[in-house]
């Protein structure tokens, strides 16, 4: 089915950030399904699109996951360290240099070969960005470093090899609560790749 194309009519933009990324109050007209305009307002935060890969290593069985502090979760009772699959800003850039890039940046694996399997919004009820789903199968031999980041971008990623059933059962019991890295486990184990 083709994407259907709303109506709507911007009436205005007011820029409440620009700090961090960027935070509009949009105010605009929607044309319901009956044919009247409803008038509406939204907060939009534009942080740009991401991109976000998962490695496997298929014959050993694992993945390879990071550790981060994220303080968003952190301020809604969470104890603050996530684990999730790489991931990063594009930056204007092409998603698959880019995420190649995070990969090394992060994990300290150096990927040739990555595979995108879909693009997602993760939160299109107030967050412009879209990101692109990648997975990449790793083995020994592409460690090219440390991984863990960039100390100056505020980054101190601990990298995680985990067994594959497990990083499952870590789902279940909310060891791993990030969306993005929950959705790439379940497309290994649904299309049978791990």
């Amino acid at each position: 089915m083709p994407a259907k194309h709303a109506e709507v009519r911007i009436l205005d933009s007011k820029i409440l950030s620009d700090d961090w990324y960027l935070l509009k109050k949009y105010t605009f007209e929607l044309q319901r399904r009956d044919g009247e305009w409803q008038r509406q307002s939204r907060e939009v935060y534009d942080r740009g699109n991401g991109a976000v890969i998962l490695l496997y290593n298929r014959s050993r069985q694992t993945v390879i996951l990071t550790r981060q502090f994220r303080f968003p979760v952190y301020v809604n009772d969470h104890p603050g360290l996530l684990l999730e699959a790489p991931a990063g800003l594009l930056d204007n850039l092409d998603p698959e240099k880019r995420i190649k890039a995070e990969a090394e940046e992060e994990t300290g694996y150096k990927v040739e070969q990555v595979q995108k399997v879909f693009e997602a919004f993760m939160s299109p009820g107030s967050v412009t960005e879209k990101l692109y789903f990648f997975i990449a199968e790793y083995n020994a031999g592409q460690l090219s470093g440390a991984g863990g980041g960039i100390k100056e971008e505020g980054e101190d990623i601990e990298v995680i090899e985990m067994n594959f059933q497990q990083a499952m059962k870590a789902i279940d019991n909310g060891e791993i609560a990030d969306a993005k890295t929950i959705m790439l486990l379940q497309y290994l184990a649904l299309k049978g790749i791990m």
